[in-house]
């Protein structure tokens, strides 16, 4: 990282539920080492002087910086300060935009845990452009979404090349195990997606198309719209046991097939990829699948609802500032499958196994290794700027730091 920054990197909305435990992994992983400057941000310096309190005696001296969400120049003076960004701001669609607008503006690096197709879309219609010519790099979908789909099939895809000499034309992720919760930034970065879909249709258009974060001229492909949460549940050949819909399917899907663009169609032209829960074998699978398969789509037909909407945000959903429990974070974890054909009829199967819970725990690890490797590997990082997933930005060098810091293992199977 050139020494020209007073920082290297910011936490920003850092006193959020996933920015504090983003703010205590940093901590944890620098430790009272020198060679990284970070600091908190965020809009209220009395709550960010209370998460470094939280953070223990050897974070005391670490700096605070502020800013407003909604204030551009605020935000540049802020951006102006360091290498990287590492926001965790949610609903991005709401309070995102003048950020990434400032860190493409002076060319700072970015990072984020978005899954907001629409927002995702409209960041790069907008700043791809001035992102190239300033230098500065933007990776969305750092966190459980969708870094190990989007790394899963990075890594599962070079292991083919190494084998084959070329890549799978065909994986599938399977979700075999997952145990966790979510926060509540979260729920409102859905809740706003749904809202923005019921004024603006071509939200959810975007969300079906599946090659809709391709780039322009590049949107075409073999793999089918996509439905949020259908009903028709699946028998997996190859696994042999039911499968369900994954809810974050349609989001994760879209990141690897833009790296597969952005890699330059290092998976092939005709390549596809889908995503799906397994349930089990026989008819107590299938049974899962499909009550699996119901429930979600009725919870998304309830979301669509106002009234209850209104009641679920009320009553049953954690709000903003709002997570799992430190037991269900430290005792959470995920395990996938990712199984790969090649046209000549080989396969390859990988697994990608996660520690802690999914959305919170193992989430705020991946931001920050990502985080860690735009400040600390940007003279390895071979692109330049502009908007990229995590797999065409960092690749291995990102692989390298999850696999040693992040509890997170990628292997064949």
């Amino acid at each position: 990282m050139a020494g020209n920054h007073e920082f290297d990197i910011i936490v920003w909305g850092a006193t959020g539920f996933l920015g504090r435990r983003v703010a205590h992994h940093l901590a944890s992983r620098i430790g009272s080492r020198t060679d990284l400057r970070w600091a908190l941000g965020g809009r209220n310096q009395a709550k960010l002087e209370s998460v470094r309190a939280e953070l223990g005696s050897a974070a005391k001296h670490i700096p605070i910086v502020t800013g407003d969400s909604h204030d551009i120049a605020s935000l540049e003076a802020l951006v102006a300060r360091t290498g990287v960004v590492c926001s965790t701001v949610g609903p991005y669609a709401k309070y995102g935009s003048e950020l990434v607008k400032a860190c493409v503006r002076r060319g700072t690096h970015y990072c984020d845990l978005t899954g907001e197709v629409h927002w995702m879309r409209n960041m790069i219609d907008a700043h791809q452009a001035a992102a190239q010519r300033t230098g500065a790099c933007i990776v969305h979908a750092c966190g459980f979404d969708s870094i190990p789909s989007d790394l899963g099939v990075f890594f599962l895809q070079n292991k083919a090349r190494e084998r084959y000499g070329k890549p799978c034309s065909h994986v599938k992720m399977r979700v075999a195990a997952m145990r966790g919760g979510f926060s509540g930034g979260t729920v409102a970065s859905f809740i706003h997606m749904i809202e923005e879909g019921r004024r603006d249709p071509s939200i959810m258009r975007l969300i079906a198309e599946p090659y809709s974060l391709n780039p322009e001229g590049q949107r075409q492909g073999p793999d089918l719209p996509e439905r949020t949460m259908a009903v028709k549940v699946k028998y997996d050949e190859d696994l042999r046991a039911w499968t369900t819909p994954f809810f974050m399917g349609p989001i994760n899907s879209k990141i690897v097939r833009r790296s597969n663009v952005l890699l330059g169609y290092r998976y092939g032209k005709s390549f596809r990829y889908e995503e799906a829960i397994l349930t089990g074998s026989g008819p107590l699978g299938c049974v899962k699948a499909t009550i699996g398969a119901v429930g979600g789509r009725a919870f998304m037909m309830a979301m669509v609802s106002s009234p209850v909407r209104w009641l679920l945000k009320r009553y049953v959903l954690p709000r903003p500032g709002q997570g799992p429990s430190q037991s269900v974070r430290e005792n959470g974890y995920y395990d996938i499958i990712l199984v790969g054909k090649l046209g000549d009829g080989n396969v390859m199967r990988a697994r990608v196994r996660g520690g802690g819970d999914p959305g919170t725990e193992s989430t705020s690890r991946l931001l920050v290794e990502s985080a860690l490797c735009l400040a600390q590997d940007s003279d390895r990082i071979g692109v330049g700027g502009g908007f990229w997933t995590p797999a065409s930005a960092m690749g291995e060098l990102l692989l390298s730091r999850l696999t040693g810091n992040a509890v997170l293992s990628f292997e064949l199977d």
